[in-house]
């Protein structure tokens, strides 16, 4: 295995190009992995990078995955997206002894790498999905308020991101995770278990540490697994700040999600939305937001959030302090969420401060 390399899969992407900056700010040369020669040369060269800084070229995640097993790099990260089938794959090619680090934020695709826990841990691999903002964003600060607590009964979580939008195509991995989340439906945890609700059914109304009023609407997130699985709260609940809260598109969402489920209606939106051009704006508000509210048995409630800048930015370090202190050495072996992984001081690490909310 060669310990110090830090893979970036798809890194002439927007998103794997942040993650690969991210690493080299912090000292560390990456290894740029795509399928186009010269967009990785162009991207090494746009980062600093020698002119014989090391690139593979590997077109899918069949490729990528051969390419890992013959190669062994310490750790790989993986922003090709379609996590649901990609990162289960990838993350075996790891094994034994290597480490994956996804952004994944959909319930599947953290079920299926779950699913290799066993196997991680016999392998002395750590697998890390989830590594973005909404999952740390909101994770983090449960993990840090549970920390030397009794279980709780009831953990609320909310991601509010403000994103500075660039000009181009949505592309297909986005797409596919907003269509996939849609499709599913409603799902909270209650007794311990995943059941499903009403998509769009619970909203919550908030006052961000600021002053500014803000909504988020219930939807299926990665939010949710991570946030019940740090906490071990039977029932726990997630929602977003990115879905808008106005009752004409809370009611339309639950018919939206019975016709996604149509096998051919979800891969022509997910086509359609792929190629949607967005214009360049920029974010909406100064700072990104987490929010947890907590409840204990003897009745004890805290609010806690997280603050942190842009959220694809504070994403991309998110996925690079990941991949760097698995390449440490740190974590432990198995499939986890990050802050389950490393702590939830990983979202400091990543530029975000923790903002502790009253006792209720």
């Amino acid at each position: 295995m060669t310990q110090s390399e830090i893979w970036i899969l798809g890194a002439t992407g927007p998103v794997g190009r942040a993650v690969a900056a991210q690493t080299v700010a912090a000292g560390t040369v990456p290894v740029l992995v795509g399928r186009d020669a010269d967009r990785l040369r162009k991207a090494a060269a746009d980062l600093g990078l020698d002119a014989d800084a090391k690139i593979v070229v590997a077109s899918g995640a069949d490729a990528m995955a051969a390419e890992i097993t013959h190669q062994r790099p310490a750790v790989v990260v993986n922003t090709i997206g379609d996590y649901a089938e990609s990162a289960a794959r990838l993350a075996r090619a790891c094994m034994p002894g290597g480490h994956y680090v996804d952004q994944a934020n959909d319930p599947t695709a953290f079920h299926r790498l779950f699913a290799l826990h066993d196997e991680a841990t016999t392998a002395g691999s750590t697998l890390v999905t989830g590594a973005g903002f909404g999952v740390v964003g909101t994770e983090a600060i449960v993990a840090r308020m549970c920390e030397n607590r009794p279980v709780p009964s009831r953990v609320r979580v909310d991601a509010i991101a403000s994103v500075a939008v660039e000009e181009g195509v949505l592309g297909t991995a986005l797409a596919a995770s907003i269509v996939n989340s849609l499709a599913m439906g409603g799902r909270r945890y209650e007794g311990g278990q995943l059941v499903k609700t009403r998509l769009g059914g619970e909203i919550h109304h908030l006052t961000l540490p600021n002053g500014e009023h803000i909504s988020s609407v219930g939807v299926p997130s990665g939010e949710l697994i991570a946030a019940q699985r740090v906490s071990g709260a039977p029932s726990a609940s997630a929602a977003s700040g990115l879905i808008p809260a106005s009752l004409a598109v809370r009611t339309a969402l639950p018919v939206l999600s019975a016709i996604l489920r149509i096998p051919a209606v979800q891969t022509f939106a997910i086509g359609r939305m792929a190629g949607i051009k967005a214009k360049a704006a920029p974010r909406p508000r100064p700072h990104t937001w987490g929010h947890a509210l907590i409840t204990w048995p003897d009745g004890t409630v805290r609010e806690g959030w997280l603050r942190a800048g842009d959220a694809m930015e504070f994403t991309s370090a998110v996925a690079a302090q990941t991949a760097l202190q698995l390449a440490a050495g740190k974590g432990r072996p198995g499939a986890h969420t990050p802050s389950a992984a490393l702590g939830p001081d990983l979202a400091i690490a990543a530029g975000a401060e923790f903002v502790d909310g009253p006792l209720l």
